[in-house]
């Protein structure tokens, strides 16, 4: 009995107790498909003919050690490129998704400039914008501009992801329903206000899980610039792998980018939960 005198019913504790009973229930019997399941996949593999051979060339542990000190150096390139981007990302998206929503006559240039920015850039390969950028940006000795592969790669990166997040942007923005505008010009505020104070802080809530998607795919993309000669995880795992022809340094480049893909993925599923995305308003 609790301190205010209320204490549950035999029918309510009796449901507890079974709502218990199925959880633990549930939780054994997946556990004991999961166990079977992937027990049945490592014994196909292991007892496979060319099991040994796959194993000394992709699961070498003395090959592990050896090569992840280069290959987390690298990686820690890549954590960095990914960070450097997605501000900028973030920036010139919300600019572009800005453009494309503005209204009336005089705003048409702005808004075709930004339908052709994302038309364009959505409808290219990122791989073939590596390599238009990265080999040609450096062609052209543009004053005041790096020539480093690195800079032109972080650029195609941003320029192709710009594209997509600034759709993710756009529907956010025009998920906000118009009365919330006509409210805030009610109140004195401006345009320009209204979509600062008003607009912009109901839209970013509502797209924030997509945008960590994102994040996430930006991460993982990063280590394309390895294309452009720059070592990042991926080019170093190459490096060592081309010293005896052994791939277990791809082995490890994979699971070093596991480790910083999965975190995010499930705080981006965490967070969608907690704020309950769903429902015409994108909100509970």
């Amino acid at each position: 009995m609790s301190a205010d005198g209320w204490s549950p019913s035999a029918v309510q504790l009796d449901r507890e107790a079974y709502r218990q009973r199925r959880s633990v229930r549930s939780a054994a019997i997946a556990a004991a498909s999961t166990t079977v399941l992937l027990g049945g996949v490592t014994l196909a593999v292991v007892t496979s003919p060319g099991w040994e051979r796959v194993r000394e060339t992709y699961f070498s542990w003395d090959k592990a050690v050896d090569s992840f000190p280069a290959v987390l150096d690298g990686l820690w390139l890549n954590i960095r490129v990914m960070v450097v981007c997605a501000v900028v990302i973030v920036a010139l998206s919300l600019t572009v998704a800005i453009m494309r929503t503005l209204r009336g006559p005089v705003a048409f240039p702005l808004r075709l400039l930004g339908t052709v920015y994302v038309d364009v850039f959505r409808g290219l390969p990122l791989l073939l914008v590596l390599f238009l950028l990265g080999f040609g940006g450096p062609a052209l000795n543009l004053s005041g501009l790096p020539r480093s592969a690195l800079f032109w790669g972080c650029t195609a990166l941003v320029l192709s992801y710009s594209a997509y997040v600034a759709e993710v942007f756009r529907a956010g923005i025009e998920s906000v329903h118009p009365s919330q505008r006509l409210a805030g010009r009610s109140l004195g505020l401006s345009s320009t206000q209204t979509l600062r104070h008003v607009v912009l802080p109901q839209a970013w809530r509502r797209v924030l899980p997509p945008l960590m998607n994102d994040l996430v795919s930006l991460q993982k993309d990063s280590g394309l610039i390895a294309v452009l000669g720059v070592v990042d995880a991926i080019r170093a795992a190459q490096i060592e792998t081309a010293r005896d022809f052994n791939y277990t340094p791809y082995v490890v480049a994979g699971v070093l980018f596991i480790c910083l893909t999965i975190p995010m993925a499930r705080a981006t599923d965490w967070y969608a939960r907690k704020q309950g995305f769903h429902g015409a308003g994108g909100m509970v």
